[in-house]
């Protein structure tokens, strides 16, 4: 016996890897969104688990020309306060060649740091990552399956999300539409 078990141990460790592929599903998309305050993180275990991309690195492509209107009551939503303003950041989250998400953010630039508000202006960092020095919290506000308004075909889920600073104050109104290409293999 002991032989047998000496030799299928030596047969494991001499044996290739064996893959091991993530549920596809969107229960498990969405429980890994669920264990993260940031939808940037969030993506990047995903992007690892289903082996999207060698580096599984998140990035923010900047999308021009099609804003949607901010919430009637984002000032209300942020908590705006007098000297305040509320920014917009419409990105693609991309990992690899995959558009795993369509997102508007609005958030209060006077709530950042300089170089934190020069990153989001000049960079593909994704917001989550450039404020993490911020220690936010993520508030989710509502899943819908399938797309919302203004969301692109082929939304498989959207998220709306407040964004929270440690003292409570707002930090960013999100609403994320999560696309099929989370899914396909």
């Amino acid at each position: 016996m002991a032989f047998e078990t000496a030799a299928a141990l030596a047969l494991m460790a001499s044996s290739a890897p064996v893959a091991v592929q993530a549920p596809t599903t969107l229960e498990a998309f969405e429980a890994v969104l669920g264990r993260h305050d940031s939808a940037t993180l969030a993506l990047e275990e995903w992007c690892t688990l289903r082996g999207f991309s060698a580096s599984a690195r998140v990035t923010a492509q900047l999308v021009t020309g099609s804003d949607i209107p901010p919430p009637a009551d984002i000032e209300k939503k942020l908590a705006l306060q007098p000297g305040e303003t509320a920014a917009l950041r419409n990105v693609r989250l991309s990992c690899g060649s995959r558009v795993l998400s369509v997102a508007w953010n609005w958030y209060v630039p006077e709530r950042l740091t300089a170089d934190m508000n020069e990153v989001l202006r000049s960079s593909d960092m994704p917001f989550g990552k450039a404020v993490a020095d911020l220690h936010f919290r993520r508030l989710p506000l509502s899943t819908i399956a399938g797309a919302a308004a203004n969301c692109p075909a082929g939304t498989i889920s959207t998220h709306q999300a407040m964004l929270v600073l440690p003292d409570e104050r707002p930090l960013a109104y999100l609403v994320e539409c999560y696309t099929a290409a989370n899914l396909q293999p």
